[in-house]
């Protein structure tokens, strides 16, 4: 939606930027009037591609404590409302069709930017998560020789095979009492005993800050293995791939590698 509005925005700076009802009469366009054609439509466009360009990191670049995204949405904005008020203020002129077509699209471009980090269906980046195998986890050594790694050498208990998943904190037939996955601890005990272990999420859940703010910073997605690498109550600290840490609240049917 972002790309198509700017490429609309683009082609509707060339047109008439206003209409004189005379077939004869030279109708200007934007780019007649740089600061139009440069300092509104172009910094729609531009705002466009900051917003592709930040989506398509796997962790956003940041400008002045503000990543690229937030500049992109910033831009659209500013060009939506700058049209908005141009076709308002027109007068006894009418707006051509570059103006109108330029206003629509700005207000389509504007819409998408804005909705994309709300909507959670297009929070997703344009660039896939690096995958598991090729991500060195910092407990256990190389990727598959640490315990509870995926495809890894896993502990069979009562018959049960390896690297088949588990649902968290279930007990595994023949498991003695002292292998059993971490329970929570108890209000203000330690968690000296936890052993990291990789799990995956049966439905799309946030990734919180560890400074308690509920302020996500990811989002785990099912079909993907994340590190638990510590335990907080009845939350984890989970790892991304990427190498990010947060707090995971809701641990109910999770699965260990």
């Amino acid at each position: 939606m972002v790309i198509g509005a700017a490429v609309v925005l683009f082609i509707a700076s060339f047109l008439d930027y206003y209409d004189y009802g005379n077939a004869a009469a030279d109708a200007p366009n934007s780019w007649d009037m740089l600061g139009n054609g440069i300092g509104v439509y172009m910094v729609g466009v531009i705002g466009a591609a900051l917003i592709v360009l930040s989506r398509s990191q796997p962790q956003p670049r940041k400008v002045a404590g503000l990543d690229l995204g937030q500049f992109g949405v910033a831009a659209t904005v500013f060009t939506a409302w700058n049209l908005f008020w141009t076709i308002i203020d027109l007068g006894q002129i009418d707006a051509g069709a570059g103006l109108i077509l330029g206003f629509i699209a700005s207000l389509a471009l504007a819409a998408g930017a804005i909705a994309s980090p709300l909507v959670p269906a297009l929070k997703a980046p344009l660039a896939g998560a690096p995958s598991p195998q090729a991500v060195q986890p910092p407990y256990g050594g190389q990727p598959g020789q640490g315990y509870g790694y995926p495809g890894g050498p896993q502990p069979a208990f009562g018959g049960q095979q390896p690297g088949q998943p588990q649902p968290y904190g279930a007990q595994q037939p023949g498991q003695p009492e002292a292998q059993k996955a971490p329970a929570a601890p108890a209000a203000g005990g330690g968690a000296g005993d936890f052993t990291p272990f990789w799990f995956a999420v049966p439905v799309a859940r946030q990734l919180y800050n560890e400074d308690g703010s509920q302020a996500p910073i990811a989002e785990l997605a099912p079909g993907t293995w994340y590190l638990a690498v510590e335990q907080r109550g009845s939350a984890l600290i989970a790892q991304t791939q990427d190498g990010r840490r947060g707090v995971l609240q809701d641990t109910t049917g999770i699965q260990r590698g």
